[in-house]
């Protein structure tokens, strides 16, 4: 670094690396870490030689007073961009409604694409930025936002787009998932192979042709997709050498994950009905477990996520809050790690990974995020606490001290 000068030093910190080495947490004491044209350059004891050489007037020396920092956390699986809420068919269901009696009344998922697809993409911008201002208040520099809510090509690109301007409106990475396979539309009603071929044919060729999709979803299970339609349209995404992602094993089993994972999928998510067959496919070909203690939660579910398979097969396991207006309407990523540890047994630490290094594996930037190392993206958040495993434990509060975004 002799001849250079810092953009900014980092000084008196206790940094969680993340890094998957023996010490818990990656844990640095003490330490000091610098940032230069938005990439970590130096971390090390600051009385070291490098500190002191690359240290002139240019640089902001910042004293974190013996604060933690962490990677910026990143949500890897959201359906961050929709119109309205679902609140009144909570409301009725809790007063005794059934599915088919809400969705008779006009509710369910299609209610949202139904707002969604009226509202402005000025309207989704409003309401979108609010939920991300809430993420990127609790520590987030990298989001997911997949389609889904649209289901016809028009509005899809229209998600997309707001997706992609949200990411230039704000200090936050936005990484877009095309999902037009997520529900069947009204006007497919009963004829899900056609929609499909829709999907397939016309809409996933028009949007990558714009530009808009950095992965391609689908949602695999007995009220989404079957793993053979799903099959057809992971086809026509290879060609179009896309990265991969599959909602699987939510609600049945329909070996959708393991299908995935033999497309060599970034990641499959909710997993509650993985079998083993499904994690040995995904240990094979680096397929992350992307786990949703959001819906868990909140669709009041009782079977839970094979863990100690997915541990004993090294399967990484990210976390996510899966924000969506009707089983998940949550922004909180303490709160989604603080479910993981009460619900699936998660450990603070694993809790943790499961926001940084493994949600980055998950979404194919583990080489850019996801852990604090020379080289990486300056993506930061620094905590007011005495122990990382604060950021699991607390309910309700947002220790937040400052976030950075490279």
């Amino acid at each position: 670094m002799t001849g250079e000068s810092f953009d900014r030093l980092f000084i008196n910190a206790r940094i969680a690396a993340m890094t998957a080495d023996v010490k818990p947490y990656g844990a640095l004491q003490s330490s000091a870490l610098a940032v230069k044209s938005g990439k970590i350059v130096w971390i090390g004891d600051p009385d070291d030689s490098p500190a002191k050489e690359a240290t002139g007037p240019a640089t902001e020396v910042i004293d974190l007073e013996g604060r933690w920092m962490t990677p910026g956390l990143i949500d890897c699986h959201t359906h961050l961009v929709f119109a309205g809420n679902r609140a009144e068919e909570f409301e009725m269901g809790l007063k005794g409604a059934s599915y088919a009696e809400i969705a008779k009344a006009g509710g369910g998922i299609l209610s949202t694409v139904r707002k969604t697809r009226a509202a402005s993409e000025q309207e989704l911008i409003r309401e979108s930025q609010s939920r991300l201002q809430a993420m990127m208040d609790a520590g987030v520099t990298t989001v997911e936002i997949k389609s889904g809510y649209g289901l016809d090509l028009e509005t899809e690109i229209k998600m997309l787009e707001v997706a992609k301007h949200l990411g230039e409106m704000n200090p936050v990475r936005v990484q877009k998932s095309f999902l037009g396979a997520h529900a069947l539309p009204p006007e497919f009603a009963g004829d899900a192979d056609g929609y499909m071929s829709k999907v397939v044919h016309e809409m996933l060729p028009t949007i990558h042709a714009l530009g808009l999709i950095d992965a391609v979803d689908a949602f695999c299970d007995t009220i989404g997709f079957t793993a053979e339609q799903v099959r057809e349209l992971f086809k026509a995404t290879q060609k179009l050498k896309l990265p991969i992602k599959l909602h699987a094993e939510q609600l049945s089993n329909q070996h959708g994950a393991e299908m995935a994972a033999h497309f060599k999928a970034l990641s499959a998510d909710h997993l509650e009905y993985l079998d083993e067959d499904g994690i040995k496919a995904m240990a094979k070909y680096g397929t992350v477990a992307v786990l949703l203690p959001g819906a868990f939660y909140f669709l009041r579910e009782t079977q839970k996520p094979p863990l100690d398979l997915l541990r004993k097969y090294n399967v990484p396991i990210a976390l996510a809050t899966d924000c969506n207006p009707g089983s998940s309407p949550v922004t909180s990523p303490q709160l989604i790690m603080n479910m993981a540890a009460i619900f699936f047994r998660m450990t603070p630490e694993e809790a943790l990974a499961g926001f940084t290094r493994n949600a980055a594996k998950a979404l194919g930037l583990d080489a850019e995020i996801g852990t604090l190392e020379t080289g990486k993206r300056a993506d930061l958040a620094i905590w007011n606490i005495d122990h990382p495993a604060e950021l699991t434990h607390m309910i309700g509060a947002n220790p937040i001290h400052m976030r950075h975004f490279g």
